[in-house]
Protein backbone atom coordinates (compact mmCIF):
# COMPACT_ATOMS: atom_id res chain seq x y z
CA UNK A 1 0.00 0.00 0.00
CA UNK A 2 1.17 3.53 -0.71
CA UNK A 3 1.51 5.93 2.18
CA UNK A 4 1.02 9.69 1.84
CA UNK A 5 3.98 11.99 2.30
CA UNK A 6 4.35 13.62 5.70
CA UNK A 7 3.99 17.37 6.19
CA UNK A 8 7.28 19.19 6.69
CA UNK A 9 7.59 21.18 9.90
CA UNK A 10 9.94 24.15 10.25
CA UNK A 11 13.03 23.81 12.43
CA UNK A 12 12.65 27.36 13.75
CA UNK A 13 9.54 29.40 14.54
CA UNK A 14 8.13 31.31 11.58
CA UNK A 15 7.80 34.58 13.49
CA UNK A 16 9.92 35.69 16.46
CA UNK A 17 6.92 36.40 18.73
CA UNK A 18 4.97 33.19 18.23
CA UNK A 19 6.05 29.69 19.04
CA UNK A 20 4.64 27.03 16.76
CA UNK A 21 3.85 23.68 18.23
CA UNK A 22 5.37 20.80 16.33
CA UNK A 23 4.35 17.23 16.94
CA UNK A 24 6.96 15.44 18.97
CA UNK A 25 8.56 12.50 17.24
CA UNK A 26 9.25 9.41 19.23
CA UNK A 27 12.97 8.97 19.65
CA UNK A 28 15.36 6.97 21.71
CA UNK A 29 16.13 8.33 25.15
CA UNK A 30 19.12 10.65 24.97
CA UNK A 31 19.23 10.71 21.17
CA UNK A 32 20.57 13.93 19.70
CA UNK A 33 19.09 15.83 16.78
CA UNK A 34 21.99 14.54 14.68
CA UNK A 35 21.09 10.94 15.50
CA UNK A 36 17.40 11.62 14.96
CA UNK A 37 18.08 12.81 11.40
CA UNK A 38 19.95 9.61 10.58
CA UNK A 39 17.33 7.45 12.33
CA UNK A 40 14.62 9.17 10.27
CA UNK A 41 16.54 8.65 7.01
CA UNK A 42 17.15 4.97 7.80
CA UNK A 43 13.49 4.45 8.70
CA UNK A 44 12.47 6.16 5.46
CA UNK A 45 14.68 3.79 3.45
CA UNK A 46 13.19 0.79 5.24
CA UNK A 47 9.62 1.99 4.64
CA UNK A 48 10.11 2.81 0.96
CA UNK A 49 11.91 -0.49 0.38
CA UNK A 50 9.04 -2.44 1.96
CA UNK A 51 6.54 -0.43 -0.09
CA UNK A 52 8.49 -1.14 -3.29
CA UNK A 53 8.76 -4.88 -2.56
CA UNK A 54 5.04 -5.08 -1.80
CA UNK A 55 4.23 -3.22 -5.01
CA UNK A 56 6.45 -5.59 -7.00
CA UNK A 57 4.74 -8.60 -5.43
CA UNK A 58 1.27 -7.23 -6.17
CA UNK A 59 2.28 -6.45 -9.76
CA UNK A 60 3.76 -9.92 -10.28
CA UNK A 61 0.65 -11.66 -8.94
CA UNK A 62 -1.72 -9.46 -10.94
CA UNK A 63 -3.33 -7.87 -7.88
CA UNK A 64 -2.20 -4.31 -8.66
CA UNK A 65 -4.68 -2.14 -10.55
CA UNK A 66 -2.18 0.60 -11.39
CA UNK A 67 1.19 -0.64 -12.69
CA UNK A 68 2.60 2.90 -12.48
CA UNK A 69 2.47 2.57 -8.68
CA UNK A 70 5.45 0.21 -8.89
CA UNK A 71 7.53 2.78 -10.75
CA UNK A 72 6.51 5.49 -8.27
CA UNK A 73 7.48 3.25 -5.36
CA UNK A 74 10.82 2.50 -7.05
CA UNK A 75 11.52 6.21 -7.54
CA UNK A 76 10.68 6.95 -3.91
CA UNK A 77 12.99 4.14 -2.81
CA UNK A 78 15.87 5.41 -4.96
CA UNK A 79 15.39 8.96 -3.65
CA UNK A 80 15.39 7.78 -0.02
CA UNK A 81 18.55 5.72 -0.54
CA UNK A 82 20.30 8.61 -2.31
CA UNK A 83 19.37 10.95 0.55
CA UNK A 84 20.81 8.55 3.10
CA UNK A 85 24.02 8.20 1.07
CA UNK A 86 24.40 11.97 0.83
CA UNK A 87 23.81 12.35 4.58
CA UNK A 88 26.50 9.74 5.23
CA UNK A 89 28.92 11.47 2.87
CA UNK A 90 28.36 14.86 4.51
CA UNK A 91 28.84 13.34 7.97
CA UNK A 92 32.10 11.74 6.84
CA UNK A 93 33.28 15.05 5.37
CA UNK A 94 32.43 16.88 8.61
CA UNK A 95 34.24 14.25 10.68
CA UNK A 96 37.35 14.46 8.51
CA UNK A 97 37.30 18.27 8.82
CA UNK A 98 37.07 17.98 12.60
CA UNK A 99 39.99 15.57 12.73
CA UNK A 100 42.14 17.99 10.72
CA UNK A 101 41.67 20.84 13.21
CA UNK A 102 44.88 21.63 15.09
CA UNK A 103 44.43 22.63 18.70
Amino acid sequence: MLTPMEKLTPLTPLSPGKETKTPETPSLKGESAFGAVFRSAIDSVKETDAEFKESQYLLATGQLDNPAATMIAASKNVAAVNLLIQLRNKAQDAFSELTRINL
